[in-house]
């Protein structure tokens, strides 16, 4: 059988969220299957191809626009395949007859939020998601709740979904021996955008540094690239008064986050929406407890390792940080325990029996 994947994202210099779900995926296939064949498809040339095995093949494509719609589109007319799998929304439209096509969701943020995505991006999204993921063979969701928003936003058949968690880099992500037992900062790991609610964030630190009864006089440290509709969040410390507590440090690699999760008194994740919510799972790797949202696929994620608060309310994000310093030890205990649900060798066998079925 021979297997197409869209490696597009994978090798990106500065890998998030979707980014590090196609490498991981990649890397993990690579070790359990030694029997199917890989053509591996590239945008940009010279990405890093050492150490792989045999049966996997890697392709540039020389395409400078619409990447996806053109030069993979073209290759799936050359390339015998089997089937075709885009670790992300987006399947060329014209594409071989007849090809099984597998693709990755990972969120529908952009109906749900529509306000907070860029306008292009967001006429762009919405007709891949009701165009063409009724076209795809199958779709793997990344959590139960992208799979009911599936089913509910777009109307696919939920015989057509299947589910299968996104896991954390284990090598990477453990508690660090060198731990500062001071723990002089609250975390926030993610984009610099308005959906990860960042600005309610901000606002509840202010209002604790302004409290007489203040439990903490931490930071907060935020690290993260810049994101759309930024601005104004990098803008905030300064209006409130809190400039010198809260710390922008840009995009931090994950041999650099690991260090940062463990010596943080908390991560503070209460987004607006998330298809999965990785660095959930990183900070329980690395022993930082965790305070997320109440909704959307975060309590799926983060099983019994947090403080669950509601994402509108300022007031009850205060409360979650105000409860960490009562039971910091057992939500660290909980996370050890929630992890083990996850690996990526475990998603890509999952994966792999989706990508065999299909064909």
């Amino acid at each position: 059988m021979v297997i197409g994947f869209d490696g597009s994202r994978a090798f990106d210099n500065k890998r998030t969220g979707t980014e590090n779900y196609s490498y991981q995926l990649l890397k993990a296939l690579a070790k359990i299957d030694q029997k199917n064949q890989y053509i591996v498809y590239l945008r940009t040339q010279g990405q890093a191809l050492q150490g792989w095995p045999g049966n996997f093949k890697f392709k540039h494509i020389e395409w400078p626009r619409l990447w996806t719609q053109g030069g993979l589109a073209l290759q799936t007319f050359k390339d015998k395949l089997d089937v075709l799998f885009v670790p992300s929304h987006t399947l060329p439209i014209i594409r071989k007859p007849h090809l099984k096509t597998v693709v990755t969701v990972h969120d529908l943020g952009s109906q749900y939020l529509p306000h907070m995505h860029q306008l292009k991006q967001r006429a762009y999204l919405s007709f891949m998601q009701k165009v063409q993921l009724k076209g795809a063979t199958k779709i793997i969701a990344v959590s139960r709740a992208t799979k009911e928003d599936l089913i509910k936003k777009i109307g696919i058949k939920k015989e057509k979904i299947e589910i299968i968690y996104e896991a954390y880099d284990k090598n990477t992500f453990k508690k660090d021996a060198q731990v500062d037992s001071l723990r002089q900062y609250y975390l926030f790991v993610g984009t610099i955008q308005p959906r990860k609610n960042l600005e309610r964030i901000i606002r509840a630190f202010a209002k604790i540094k302004n409290e007489q009864s203040s439990p903490s006089d931490k930071n907060l440290v935020i690290a993260g690239g810049k994101g759309w509709m930024s601005e104004e969040i990098y803008k905030l410390p300064k209006k409130l008064g809190i400039k010198s507590r809260v710390k922008f440090l840009g995009y931090v690699p994950d041999e650099k986050l690991s260090a940062l999760y463990s010596n943080a008194e908390a991560l503070v994740f209460p987004s607006l929406f998330e298809g999965f919510g990785l660095p959930i799972l990183e900070a329980q790797a690395c022993g930082c407890p965790v305070i997320t949202s109440n909704l959307s696929s975060m309590p799926e994620a983060a099983g019994k390792g947090a403080i669950y608060v509601n994402p509108a309310s300022v007031e009850d994000i205060i409360r979650g940080i105000r409860e960490i310093g009562g039971i910091r030890e057992i939500l660290i205990k909980k996370g050890f325990e929630n992890i083990k649900r996850f690996s990526w060798e475990k998603s890509a066998r999952e994966t792999l029996d989706v990508l065999t079925d299909s064909y």
